[in-house]
């Protein structure tokens, strides 16, 4: 505890003590209030009521409570660190882990699981994003780059805008694209009548994805996927407009019958791959991040349904 001796300002001159006591600290009134009971506050030497009045010039003694301890972060389960430097971390993300803190989430975020294994990311960006230069959905897996130094945020905040990063991912969707590979170019904006989702809207973002099949079931295709620009939900949305979505993926109209049948709980989206000019050395870097598991068992399930 600390203790704080001062006069009472002319400003608070006539006013009850509690009032006094949560206006000079910035304590609730209930605050101030529980701090007099407990006499903690002396007013000239005395410990008067909480309804005292105070008198400009009188000496508050004042014993302060002590901070709250914040909790350490809780660790992260299944995050693993690909690679660490001065300038960057990049992990592989697991699923139900968002990448930062955001209203309504109350989930494990990357940005928690860094700080619980003693890393200390770059402090430019929003209060709650400090560090991250790109994002993915809490649903989807793979991997993701942060900036661990004020020089590398810049830099890859530009790499990202300029489309100079190298994002590639796997998808299996229902069904089976025609033509097998292509592009689509459709912007992208908040779906008009669900804010939780987003749709092919005109007038919205500029949104390009480049596709091609990279094996062909029965009821659905694994592809091969580049993102040109990475817009939220970028890819579960251009899947579900040419009536192919991912795998799963109820959102956005993917069959729950098949998903259930494929031991599916969330989309089958994988960010695999991530390249980019090194913010440091301008070298380039490469982090590959392997399939996980649940969408693994989909693919086989698939395989042998097609006798493959």
């Amino acid at each position: 505890m600390t203790d704080r001796t001062l006069p009472v300002p002319d400003g608070l001159d006539g006013l009850r003590l509690d009032v006094a006591i949560s206006r000079l600290f910035g304590f609730s009134r209930t605050a101030a209030a529980d701090l007099i009971d407990a006499g903690k506050v002396r007013v000239g030497g005395d410990q008067p009521a909480r309804s005292a009045k105070v008198h400009a010039g009188d000496w508050l003694e004042v014993t302060m409570p002590e901070a709250p301890v914040a909790a350490p972060p809780a660790p992260v389960e299944g995050l693993t660190v690909l690679y660490d430097d001065d300038d960057i971390i990049a992990v592989d993300k697991p699923v139900g882990v968002a990448v930062h803190p955001s209203p309504g989430w109350t989930g494990p975020t990357v940005a928690q699981g860094l700080a619980a294994m003693g890393f200390r990311i770059a402090t430019s960006g929003a209060a709650e994003r400090q560090g991250i230069v790109h994002r993915l959905d809490a649903g989807t897996t793979g991997v993701l780059v942060v900036a661990k130094s004020e020089h590398a945020y810049s830099r890859l905040k530009r790499a990202f805008k300029e489309r100079t990063v190298e994002k590639r991912y796997s998808a299996l969707v229902q069904g089976h694209p025609d033509p097998t590979s292509g592009t689509i170019d459709a912007p992208i904006d908040r779906h008009p009548g669900a804010d939780y989702k987003f749709a092919v809207v005109a007038g919205g973002r500029p949104s390009v994805t480049h596709y091609e099949t990279e094996e062909a079931f029965r009821a659905a295709t694994l592809l091969d996927i580049e993102l040109e620009t990475g817009r939220t939900h970028q890819i579960r949305v251009h899947m579900a407009a040419v009536r192919h979505p991912c795998v799963g993926d109820l959102t956005y109209g993917a069959d729950p019958v098949l998903a259930k049948r494929l031991g599916l709980t969330r989309q089958w989206l994988h960010a695999r791959e991530l390249a980019f000019a090194h913010p440091a050395t301008g070298d380039e870097v490469r982090f590959v991040s392997p399939i996980p598991p649940d969408l693994q068992h989909a693919v086989d399930v698939l395989r042998q349904e097609s006798g493959w």
